[in-house]
């Protein structure tokens, strides 16, 4: 019995333990809890990003970052010190941008439904920024299977850090600004092929939309080698909202994130290093047309290519200048192609 009792006593000072290693974000207005809060220090490294619950692992901030900056729907949103994450719970003023309405267009029943929007997209390594892009894009489902027909970029920019190196066996050193993409859409349409064995499926309804994330996990228990390289630990993450109570239809998409995750490294490196991507893309005109026809360019990592100045506009999720304040001159955009 008394064994028992051990046990037992054990598993809860290791369940405080835990708890008191959690950081909660919520909402200052509604209480509820903040998804998608990236936690950026001094040096503009991305340290932790809440998931649906708003939770992130203390253990991920350094002291030595000292001052922190939360970035919540594209703004930054709080400066706080160390010490501001003893609290196990913080509250966070996510009024800084309202949802946009997404404008609906002929809304006549056609064969095809074109969803209209802003993205943006970076890649880090080692909690570092490798690359940046942004644009607008349309992506065309087919209305009755809602399968994803194409991806269509209309304008775009590309963002590089200086200093990158291609040395073969140095995977940190490793330029990643060419695994830059467009958000991909393919599920975003049919949810329920999401219900996959090994896929953990979480909601929650806040006050103005209702969110699902949807997580797999891959290479948990052994590495991957290939070629004298070592992969492990591959994640990904999807985040999508829609429309408060809504049936969750292309019609009533509000945001589609997603996060990927892996660490490799060369077998001569004695750490793995980390390399997260990130995908944005948030809806502004639904329209159906019975024509898949419409302008559109190459997307290519190595040059940008817009016609107006579209992240002027003031609904733009513009990260890119959050990215600037941190890296200044070492953030270069690639010339504008037109």
């Amino acid at each position: 019995m008394k064994k028992i009792y051990l046990l037992y006593f054990i598993f809860i000072l290791a369940a405080i333990s835990m708890n008191a290693q959690t950081i909660t974000f919520i909402s200052e207005k509604s209480s509820k809890p903040l998804p998608r809060v990236s936690v950026f220090g001094k040096d503009g490294s991305i340290l932790a990003y809440s998931d649906i619950d708003g939770k992130i692992d203390k253990q991920a901030l350094s002291p030595s970052q000292e001052k922190f900056q939360l970035v919540y729907n594209n703004f930054p949103v709080s400066s706080l010190s160390y010490s501001d994450f003893d609290q196990p719970v913080i509250k966070i003023n996510d009024q800084v941008k309202e949802i946009e309405t997404v404008v609906i267009k002929n809304s006549k029943p056609a064969k095809y439904i074109l969803v209209k929007g802003n993205f943006n997209s970076y890649v880090t390594v080692n909690n570092q920024l490798n690359g940046y892009a942004d644009g607008i894009v349309t992506y065309i489902f087919d209305q009755k299977t809602k399968k994803l027909k194409s991806t269509n970029v209309e304008q775009y920019r590309i963002y590089r850090i200086t200093g990158p190196k291609q040395e073969k066996k140095q995977t940190a050193s490793w330029d990643y600004g060419n695994s830059l993409d467009v958000p991909k859409m393919k599920k975003a349409g049919n949810l329920d092929e999401y219900k996959k064995k090994g896929i953990r499926i979480k909601e929650l309804k806040s006050n103005d939309k209702d969110e699902i994330e949807i997580t797999g996990e891959y290479l948990q228990q052994k590495e991957f080698a290939l070629f004298g390289f070592r992969f492990f630990d591959l994640r990904g993450i999807q985040n999508l909202a829609f429309e408060k109570d809504s049936k969750k239809t292309l019609k009533d998409l509000l945001e589609y994130n997603e996060i990927l995750f892996i660490k490799l490294k060369h077998k001569s490196e004695e750490q793995y290093n980390q390399v997260v991507s990130y995908e944005n893309f948030y809806p502004t005109e639904i329209s159906f047309s019975d024509e898949t026809t419409i302008e559109k360019v190459k997307f290519n990592v190595e040059y940008s290519h817009y016609k107006s100045p579209y992240w002027q506009a003031p609904s733009f999720p513009n990260m890119q200048t959050i990215f600037s304040s941190f890296f200044r001159d070492n953030l270069k955009e690639k010339q504008n192609k037109k």
